[in-house]
């Protein structure tokens, strides 16, 4: 496949490239609201001014300070956005009218790309669960007697989702040492990240219906990346019997970027074996992979701890979506939910701390001579992605980062 050209000069190699396209909220220092833009290279088009000025049909929506009105149009819409995306880029003929409407990308705001609605995490890293698994089951099996046979998931909390750069306070909440008799309150001392990919809803299913494997893409509007804090102390005293509540509810970093599904057309891989054969409704749609090469990697204060793949996630988007609204549940638009945390199966590719140090007992060794088990007051992670593109072109997903500050009280 040909990599797009477009005549601002982009290297077909940028992550931000023709190939891409991904959609953002930005505002600039004049004060104007927030406001859908598109990124090109170094650059960020401003979407409403640009459809205005060239009277596109798709104005009205994308004049949102958020992307929900757009997502919501469909898949039609969608499609029809990107192939007028790239033809405005690519011919010479409308750069006098685009060039004003166009603003450098170092110098905006990047906001909450989309609304949320609700909020769901996946846990479907067969290789993470089986770490966790080993680590705070010790010998028992790794994995749980259901993880084979449907995608684990919980609820989360949709108001505490928020854009990547917001610092993180260090939450408070009941924790009980293994030495202690009695649970203590007191900030979290085993401060933790979960490296992710989220996928948003753009079109709404109702109440009562399913939506197959098959209809994955015509649901999901586009890719972002998750930072799913964890306060594992928390987690491990509340989980029983239920699951996780205030170790994870107090943030979730996302990326301001999402990469519309279309882009990652040469991402597409087949997932892994799955051993048993899953039920009718989670089996991958024939010819339709929705395994994902997506390649993660993990920087604790800039230095990097972990490279995660993401093509060896058991369980798929598409099978994620399935079995979320397989008992009935409604979609709709704004709706979010993640992966889970991404491990792989080789040293350096666990998407967490509490697998990158065994649980605390063998910390990582930072550069300076520093050693984390655990995340420390100050501390900035950040998750970078990117994917293959068309003709070598190279699809980035930006960042998400956040750095944690003391609790507070």
């Amino acid at each position: 496949m040909r990599v797009p050209q477009t005549w601002l000069g982009v290297a077909a190699d940028d992550p931000f490239g023709p190939a891409n396209l991904p959609y953002g909220v930005f505002s600039t220092p004049d004060r104007r609201p927030p406001r859908v833009g598109v990124a090109v290279g170094e650059w960020v088009l401003d979407l409403a001014a640009a459809a205005h000025a060239l009277d596109a049909p798709f104005a009205e929506a994308a004049d949102a300070p958020v992307l929900n009105p757009l997502m919501a149009r469909g898949p039609e819409t969608w499609r029809a956005v990107r192939a007028t995306l790239t033809a405005w880029l690519s011919d010479p003929a409308y750069e006098e009218a685009l060039r004003p409407h166009l603003v450098e990308r170092a110098g905006v705001r990047l906001h909450l790309p989309f609304e949320v609605g609700d909020y769901v995490d996946f846990y479907s890293s067969e290789h993470h669960a089986a770490n966790l698994g080993r680590i705070l089951r010790p010998g028992q099996p790794p994995l749980t007697p259901n993880w084979k046979h449907l995608p684990i998931g919980y609820h989360g909390r949709s108001g505490t989702v928020v854009v990547s750069g917001t610092e993180i306070v260090r939450p408070m909440g009941q924790r009980k040492p293994p030495s202690a008799e009695e649970p203590e309150f007191g900030p979290s001392a085993r401060l933790d990240i979960e490296a992710e990919v989220g996928f948003v809803v753009g079109a709404p299913a109702p109440r009562g219906g399913r939506v197959p494997v098959s209809d994955f893409a015509e649901h999901v509007f586009g890719v972002f990346l998750v930072n799913d804090w964890s306060a594992r102390d928390l987690q491990a005293w509340e989980n029983v019997p239920l699951g996780p509540f205030l170790g994870k509810s107090f943030a979730t970093s996302v990326s301001p970027w999402v990469v519309p599904l279309e882009a990652l057309e040469n991402a597409r891989v087949r997932p892994p074996e799955r051993d048993p054969e899953p039920q009718e409704y989670l089996r991958d749609a024939a010819g339709e992979p929705w395994g994902l090469d997506l390649r993660l990697e993990v920087r604790l204060n800039g230095h990097t701890v972990s490279r995660p793949p993401f093509s060896a996630m058991y369980w798929t988007p598409a099978q994620q979506l399935a079995h979320l609204t397989v008992n009935g549940a409604s979609l709709r638009t704004g709706d979010i939910y993640a992966s889970g945390t991404v491990s792989g199966p080789g040293a350096g590719e666990q998407g967490s701390l509490i697998e990158l140090s065994a649980n605390g007992a063998e910390p990582l060794e930072l550069p300076g001579g520093g050693t984390r088990g655990f995340l420390e007051d100050g501390d900035t992670v950040t998750i970078v992605a990117s994917a293959p593109g068309p003709g070598g072109a190279v699809i980035g997903f930006g960042e998400v980062a956040g750095r944690v500050l003391p609790a507070q009280g």
